[in-house]
């Protein structure tokens, strides 16, 4: 890819972000910055960078929960720069999503050199998506905001995670193992009832129903889907 690749940096650390900003730029990286998770979230859905630098340790929400977020709607290369050093916090963040892990302090040769591979070997058509629709239902990822025919649908953290899962891949059945790992973590895969309740709920919120199903669509033993309109 061309080192005109535009690079966003989660860090709630100015002198972090200054560092970054004056050594990426120095390589003909445009650089978009954020100090918290809910800004970079939103950023990442506005600006559509080729590649995300993710501090674990922001003053909103957990890094970790932004990664989950994250991959609910978009697959772009995410860098998490960290002074979280044990190995477990290493495999939670790869196993969340992370394609790459670099503890703090860092080499800055050594860090270019990764965001130079994983912008070569980055997924193609990875930038993120800022909203979806579905005929009169709107899904905003930026606002993580949910319109039906124009009104706000008020939804909880999880319901929200099960809609945003299912449409930011529509009309492909996610199963209901990997909706529970992602939604509620791996110790909850079997948990169907858990997820059974959260789907009736988003059901009745959007006015939906699942004997002639506008949106959601139950694949029999298998997962969820949302219908493309």
């Amino acid at each position: 890819m061309s080192q005109t690749a535009t690079l966003l940096v989660i860090d709630d650390e100015p002198q972090i972000r200054k560092f970054l900003r004056i050594s990426l730029s120095s390589q003909g990286y445009k650089v978009i910055e954020a100090a918290t998770g809910g800004e970079g979230l939103a950023q990442a859905a506005l600006a559509k960078p080729d590649l995300i630098v993710l501090d674990l340790g922001l003053p909103d929400m957990d890094g970790q929960q932004v990664l989950r977020e994250l991959r609910e709607w978009s697959s772009v290369p995410v860098m998490v720069l960290s002074v979280r050093a044990s190995e477990l916090q290493k495999v939670d963040a790869l196993d969340g999503g992370a394609n790459d892990y670099v503890t703090k302090p860092f080499g800055i040769q050594e860090f270019l050199a990764r965001i130079r591979a994983l912008l070569r070997h980055g997924p193609q058509g990875s930038a993120a998506q800022a909203s979806a629709s579905f005929g009169p239902l709107l899904v905003d990822f930026a606002y993580r905001r949910v319109t039906l025919d124009g009104s706000e649908i008020a939804l909880t953290r999880k319901e929200y995670a099960l809609l945003a899962q299912l449409a930011g891949q529509p009309g492909r059945v996610i199963t209901q193992q990997q909706l529970l790992k992602d939604i509620w973590g791996p110790t909850h895969v079997d948990d169907t009832h858990y997820l059974r309740i959260v789907v009736a709920h988003v059901r009745q919120k959007l006015g939906d129903d699942p004997t002639a199903p506008r949106f959601i669509v139950t694949e029999p033993g298998v997962g969820y889907r949302l219908l493309v309109q």
